[in-house]
């Protein structure tokens, strides 16, 4: 991702687009076939320095591209640019490196999806409780939970693939966007401007908008940031249950620590979730970046202001860089996350019995008892059996209802303890969870096969 939106690649992005362009005007006779030659020749030959160099007299960073780009091309430098405005350049570069960077977040979140695709397998059908208002609910399975986590980045990984193939360059329409210079430099040729920018966007593997000012529209900004944001909103989300459950009053996860690894400058003891803390603080950072761009397009004053440059060459790039991070540090929270079963069933044991209540509650109303009447005699015992479960002592809820013959007129004492198992009463959990994983096994199968057809033909 840092190589994506380098100084380097910025400039090769806007060498990618000159290229395109003097390819295109080609076709119509403005280039002769050694000046194209020559402009295709030297399109990586990205001289750093002395385009800095440049922008220091100029105060201008396409200029100063232009110029270096031109120094180096003896015989077609002169008609580098022609037509063109600052914005056609970068209009389009910058949706190469935007495209570049979403196919990299596409790729981190399937690894991503990988790793918790076994974790769900594995654990499809293993009880766990459940957690509503952060108090202990029904049973559930550890796959399960994991599934919601699945399920929303494979929401995520739809809208990044879409906004992967969709986004849109500003195209080639000069200054204020209707084109008035490339008719102006095609008169008397055998292309119009329309034709041209078709061939020129085609070669540059985009499409472009139909109607365009100096810039492309920012509400395609908007789209992007909020496309981001949506995918740190997920992965903040299972960080943010994974630092609750990681806690010691829970204990049913741990995150990777280091043998060598310190908590605290101040006590030796502590095991601070920080790699999920992290991804909680960087997702702030991505989900505040959408009012940025938001803000741009609707104060883009007629065909356009310089006031949301400055703010987009930090907004867009290092919202990139920051899911980037997040991602690849969910991979390895996941790969090493160490699942504490013997907690998950201290605490499955000592509240799956308030959950069975539900099982003996439809019980005891097909034995004929009504179910008001029970409910409130039930909500008693468990009340009491709470305060049992607080002080640490073994759930008494079971023993509580033996001896209620209230409970006992419908049902033999000896029968409570089985209705009160709820360690079966997981529902569809495990068949959603194995359909889960499948779906998962098929996408990451998909990127593997194309990966590997990629690295075939490369070489």
């Amino acid at each position: 991702m840092r190589e994506t939106f380098s100084d380097c690649q910025a400039r090769l992005s806007m060498r990618k687009v000159w290229c395109a362009l003097a390819t295109a005007q080609s076709k119509a006779g403005l280039f002769s076939k050694d000046e194209l030659a020559d402009v295709l020749a030297h399109c990586e030959k990205i001289d750093v320095s002395r385009s800095l160099e440049i922008e220091k007299e100029t105060g201008h960073d396409v200029v100063a591209e232009i110029r270096c780009f031109s120094e180096q091309c003896r015989k077609g430098g002169k008609k580098i640019h022609l037509g063109a405005t600052s914005e056609d350049i970068l209009g389009n570069a910058q949706i190469l490196q935007q495209k570049q960077a979403l196919a990299v977040i596409k790729f981190r979140i399937i690894e991503v999806l990988g790793i918790l695709g076994k974790i769900i397998e594995e654990n499809a059908g293993k009880p766990c409780m459940a957690y509503t208002h952060i108090q202990p609910a029904e049973p559930t399975t550890i796959g399960y939970r994991f599934s919601a986590y699945a399920q929303d980045l494979l929401a995520d990984l739809e809208t990044i693939e879409s906004l992967e193939k969709n986004l849109k360059g500003k195209g080639f329409k000069g200054a204020v966007g209707t084109s008035a210079s490339y008719s102006e430099v095609l008169k008397g040729t055998k292309l119009n401007p329309s034709q041209m920018e078709e061939l020129a966007m085609k070669q540059l593997g985009l499409n472009a908008f139909e109607v365009s000012t100096q810039t492309y529209p920012r509400k395609q900004d908007y789209t992007l940031l909020c496309a981001l944001s949506q995918t740190s909103q997920s992965l903040a989300k299972m960080a943010l249950d994974f630092r609750i459950l990681q806690s010691p009053m829970f204990g049913e996860l741990s995150e990777p620590f280091g043998k060598k690894q310190v908590g605290s400058s101040a006590m030796p003891f502590k095991r601070n979730p920080i790699a999920s803390e992290k991804i909680c603080s960087l997702s702030r950072f991505v989900q505040a970046m959408p009012q940025t761009a938001i803000e741009n397009a609707s104060n883009a004053i007629l065909e356009r202001t310089l006031d949301d440059s400055a703010n987009r060459r930090i907004a867009i790039p290092e919202a990139f860089l920051a899911l980037d991070e997040m991602l690849l540090t969910a991979n390895k929270i996941l790969s090493g996350i160490v699942i504490n079963y013997d907690k998950i069933g201290k605490n499955f044991s000592d509240y799956s019995q308030f959950s069975g209540t539900e099982i003996l509650l439809a019980e005891l109303a097909r034995k004929g008892a009504d179910r008001q009447v029970m409910h409130e005699v039930i909500r008693e015992a468990c009340m009491k059996a709470w305060d049992a479960v607080k002080q640490g002592k073994p759930n008494p809820l079971a023993d509580i209802l033996h001896y209620d013959i209230r409970i006992t007129k419908y049902i033999k004492p000896a029968d409570i303890p089985t209705l009160l198992d709820a360690s079966a009463h997981t529902g569809l959990a495990k068949e959603k969870a194995v359909a889960m994983a499948r779906k998962i096994n098929s996408i990451v199968a998909a990127q593997a096969k194309a990966v590997s057809a990629k690295s075939t033909a490369k070489k």
